[in-house]
């Protein structure tokens, strides 16, 4: 039995001329959990993209901000690190050197220990982040990969978000 077989008739839900539902199913949270468990990261990830790419969302950095101030220290260090891979070292170094951690890309490391990563407030992420998908869209897809890999975070987005995401999976099914 396919993934789809499990959660197909739930994605039904979220599909609708306009590609998503008109406003979150009341169980939107419960289908989330059932979705990210049946189907395949890629297509959790794909989903995540369209959610944060979404006018019907935050903006990119504030939702990084949001999951930032929710996740682990291991979870924000992976976090960010994908956001500071996506900018070049000048800009890097700009950046680190505004929260304190100029030391870190003074260095030669691009890559922040969860410790390190701790000391970054939601706003800093904020900012990293939109600088981060201004200079390198792309940063999007691989913060969609990270994120698909840790879905309980995706629902502190809240339901909006989270509908989103599922009526992208929805519509990638349907057309394949």
């Amino acid at each position: 039995m396919g993934w789809m077989d499990k959660v197909g008739g739930l994605l039904k839900q979220y599909t609708s001329g306009s590609g998503a539902a008109a406003a979150p199913a009341p169980d939107v949270h419960a289908h989330f959990d059932e979705v990210a468990q049946a189907a395949p990261s890629s297509a959790i990830a794909e989903g995540l993209t369209a959610m944060f790419n979404s006018d019907k969302t935050p903006a990119f950095g504030q939702m990084l901000s949001t999951l930032f101030n929710n996740s682990t220290g291991e979870q924000k260090a992976g976090m960010v690190n994908q956001l500071l891979s996506s900018v070049n070292p000048a800009m890097l170094t700009q950046i680190l050197g505004s929260v304190g951690l100029a030391g870190v890309a003074a260095s030669g490391n691009t890559q922040l220990t969860p410790d390190q990563a701790q000391k970054l407030s939601p706003e800093a992420v904020q900012q990293l982040a939109a600088h981060a998908q201004n200079s390198n869209p792309s940063v999007v897809d691989s913060v969609s990969t990270f994120y698909a890999q840790h879905t309980t975070l995706i629902k502190t987005l809240g339901g909006a978000a989270m509908t989103v995401a599922l009526a992208k999976v929805a519509e990638r099914q349907r057309q394949a």
